[in-house]
C-alpha cells in the first residue's frame, strides 16, 4: 500500500490552529501564516514588511512589551504565555496569549511569535476580577456595617446606663415624700373615721405598700446592674425559723391562698436572713399571682449535701419551655404580662442566691406544677 504524500511545510505553517509571526530584531513582520491574518483580518502583503509586531498591540500592550517583553527576552531569549492584547484592522481588541522566541532564521536572529486567541479566558478573568472587586465592596461594607454596630452598641449601652443610674436616684429620691404619705396615713387612722373614710384610708395605705416595694425592687435592681452585685450581710441564722416567720407575715399579705412551710435537717447557717426572706417573699408573690388560687403554695427548706435547699412550689399554668431559660432576666415574667410588677422579682431573687455563692432554678410542668428551687451554701 504506498504512503499517501506528506503536505508541505508551508501548508503546515499556514493551516496551524495558532498565530504565527516571524519578526526581525525591531519588531518587523517578516512572516505570517494564514490563521494570523485571519484573525487580524489583514492580507498578508498588509502585515509582512509594513507593520513591527508592536503596531499590532494596544496602547497598554506596547507599554508592557517595551517595558517587560523587550528585556526579559534579552534575558532568556524566550517567553511563554504571557497575556496581551491585540488589535485588528478594524480596531477591534483581541485577548491573546502569546509565545515568544529568538532563533536564527535565515542566517540572523529572528524573533518567533506564535499566538493564541484567549476570548473565554479573558472573560474568566473579568469575571474573576468582577467577583474580586464585589468582594472588596462587600468586606468594605461589612467592615463599616461593624464599625456602625459598636458605636450603636456602645450607645445604647450608655443610654441603658443612664436609665439604670436615673431609676435609681429617682427612686431613692422618692422614699421621701412617700415616707411623709405613710406617716400621714398612720396619724389619720388615730382619728375619728367613719367606715367610708377608714376605707379609703386603707386603699392609700396599700397603694403605699405596693409602691414602696416596687421601690425597693428597682433599687435593688439598680445595685446589682451597676454595684457588682446586691449587698448582703451574714450571720448565723437559723433557715427554717426565719423561712417560717416570712410565710407567717407573707400569710397575711395573701389571705387568698393557703401558704404551707415544710422543714427537714438542721437548719443553722451563715446568710443573710433579711435578704433569703426577700427572695421568698418575692417567689411566693409569684407564685401567688400566677399559680391556682385554690392550691396551697409549699415553701419548702431543707438541707441538701453540704448546704441547703429553699424550694417554692405552686401548681396552676405551666411556664412556658421558651421562657423558663430567660426567666430570671430582668422585664420577663412567666405568665401573663397583666399581672402586678415591672418584672423584677424573679432577677432580684437570682442576685439574692449570686450573692450568697448560691444557685437558682426552675422547673415547671403541668403534672408537677411549678417549683423554684434556691440552693445555698452551708457558710
Amino acid at each position: 500500500m504506498d504512503t499517501p504524500p506528506s503536505p508541505g511545510a508551508d501548508a503546515l505553517y499556514d493551516a496551524a490552529p495558532c498565530g504565527l509571526l516571524l519578526a526581525d530584531g525591531d519588531g518587523r513582520l517578516l512572516g505570517a501564516n494564514a490563521t494570523a491574518c485571519r484573525w487580524l483580518r489583514y492580507e498578508h502583503q498588509a502585515l509582512v514588511g509594513k507593520l513591527r509586531f508592536q503596531d499590532l498591540l494596544t496602547m497598554g500592550g506596547r507599554i508592557f512589551h517595551h517595558t517587560h517583553l523587550q528585556p526579559l527576552l534579552r534575558i532568556q531569549a524566550s517567553v511563554a504565555e504571557v497575556k496581551l492584547e491585540m488589535k485588528d484592522s478594524r480596531g477591534t481588541t483581541l485577548p491573546v496569549l502569546v509565545n515568544m522566541a529568538e532563533a536564527p532564521w535565515n542566517g540572523r536572529a529572528a524573533l518567533h511569535i506564535a499566538f493564541f486567541i484567549a476570548e473565554d479566558r479573558h472573560k474568566y478573568e473579568q469575571e474573576l476580577l468582577l467577583q474580586r472587586r464585589r468582594l472588596e465592596e462587600l468586606a468594605a461594607r461589612h467592615a463599616q456595617d461593624q464599625k456602625d454596630l459598636l458605636a450603636a452598641r456602645a450607645q445604647a449601652e450608655d443610654r441603658a446606663l443612664f436609665a439604670e443610674q436615673l431609676v435609681g436616684v429617682v427612686s431613692h429620691d422618692i422614699r421621701n415624700p412617700l415616707s411623709v404619705i405613710h406617716m400621714s396615713t398612720v396619724l389619720l387612722e388615730r382619728g375619728n373615721l367613719d367606715a367610708q373614710q377608714r376605707a379609703a384610708l386603707e386603699r392609700v395605705g396599700r397603694s403605699v405598700t405596693r409602691v414602696r416595694h416596687l421601690i425597693g425592687d428597682l433599687l435593688d435592681f439598680t445595685q446589682a446592674r451597676l454595684g457588682g452585685g446586691l449587698s448582703i450581710r451574714k450571720t448565723e441564722v437559723d433557715l427554717h425559723q426565719a423561712v417560717a416567720d416570712s410565710v407567717g407575715e407573707l400569710s397575711v399579705a395573701y389571705p387568698a391562698n393557703t401558704l404551707r412551710h415544710e422543714r427537714s435537717g438542721s437548719s443553722t447557717c451563715v446568710a443573710d436572713a433579711d435578704r433569703i426572706t426577700q427572695a421568698v417573699g418575692n417567689l411566693v408573690s409569684n407564685a401567688a399571682s400566677h399559680g391556682a388560687r385554690d392550691r396551697p403554695i409549699t415553701v419548702r427548706t431543707e438541707e441538701a449535701g453540704d448546704g441547703f435547699r429553699v424550694v417554692v412550689h405552686n401548681e396552676g399554668t405551666p411556664i412556658p419551655p421558651a421562657v423558663l431559660p430567660r426567666l430570671f432576666e430582668p422585664m420577663v415574667r412567666g405568665a401573663d404580662a397583666g399581672s402586678q410588677g415591672v418584672g423584677l422579682g424573679l432577677y432580684i431573687v437570682a442576685a439574692i442566691v449570686r450573692a450568697h455563692g448560691g444557685t437558682v432554678r426552675a422547673e415547671s410542668t403541668a403534672e408537677a406544677g411549678t417549683s423554684f428551687i434556691l440552693e445555698l451554701p452551708r457558710h
